[in-house]
């Protein structure tokens, strides 16, 4: 394969080595109340824009035939709010005897007991060729779980508790994930026709923005001068767990210590989740294939 066609395939990773760099040499043009304005430009507009995109893309009767998938979302929702809070909670308790920081630890299972993040979660699954439709579900119908679920494993596991402004959290998820969401179901019927003839590159335009907000994340994780710590802790937290945080430890002393591991968590799972994306694209491919020659033909 030519150098040229190589960079067109792999342009996704190019970019992400491009993301980085950039957030490297100047974090502040991308850092909240920066001129890119994050707060604003990802954390409404671009994650708006990944889930309008996905209404577009997706048939309808793809979205209403994953709401059915009851055992699916069952799974997903017990393995992600309860079994991993579990299983961290006993690694830690491993961890807790070397001497890595405790505020570190703590900020682990912290990060344990969220839910993923929305626009990665989607993205990625859209990319290995998953079943879109019920990433889109979980990852909103978690987010909304969180709200409630995570302040009280948090006071399970650490003993922390703070009141949660539900109200501004379900509006902003409602806003930015299912109003789009359905918009974008609303505009594919009326071009519906025009979207399969052409088949514009929804993957394209949502890998685009997932770059953005790569940036964004690294702008924040490199001008956070709270992450100048030891090297024992920082590599075992990034091989470990590569706004909840400021309402739940609310004028804590440590809360920068709290916040390291997620702020390492996002930028890790974009990156070992693009670099996974073709291996695990593939697998997928082979079983689908798999499947199709094990059926009995008619």
């Amino acid at each position: 394969m030519r150098p040229l066609e190589r960079m067109r395939k792999e342009w996704f990773m190019i970019g992400i080595v491009l993301a980085i760099g950039a957030a490297k040499l100047e974090p502040s043009v991308g850092v909240n109340g920066g001129p890119l304005k994050p707060e604003v430009t990802v954390s409404y507009i671009a994650v708006a824009t990944i889930f309008f995109n996905s209404g577009l893309s997706l048939k309808t009767e793809e979205l209403t035939s994953a709401l059915v998938h009851l055992k699916l979302h069952l799974f997903i929702q017990v393995f992600t709010l309860a079994f991993f809070p579990a299983t961290i909670w006993l690694f830690l308790q491993l961890l807790s005897v070397t001497s890595i920081n405790e505020w570190l630890l703590k900020g682990l299972q912290t990060v344990g007991c969220m839910p993923p993040p929305v626009s990665s979660a989607v993205i990625l699954t859209k990319a290995v060729g998953g079943n879109e439709a019920a990433a889109i579900f979980n990852s909103a119908f978690g987010s909304f779980l969180g709200i409630v679920v995570t302040p009280l494993l948090l006071l399970l596991f650490l003993g922390s508790s703070s009141s949660v402004p539900f109200t501004s959290i379900f509006s902003q998820l409602f806003m930015t994930v299912v109003v789009p969401l359905i918009i974008g179901q609303i505009v594919r019927r009326y071009i519906k026709d025009w979207l399969e003839r052409k088949q514009p590159p929804f993957g394209t335009v949502s890998s685009s923005v997932l770059l953005m907000i790569i940036y964004t994340t690294f702008c924040d994780t490199f001008s956070n001068p709270h992450i100048d710590l030891d090297k024992f802790s920082l590599v075992l937290i990034l091989f470990i767990r590569i706004p909840m945080l400021k309402i739940v430890f609310a004028g804590h002393e440590h809360l920068s210590l709290i916040s390291v591991p997620l702020l390492i968590y996002h930028p890790a799972q974009i990156l070992l989740g693009s670099v996974l994306v073709p291996t695990i694209k593939s697998w997928m491919v082979s079983r689908q294939k798999g499947v199709k020659l094990t059926r009995p033909t008619v």
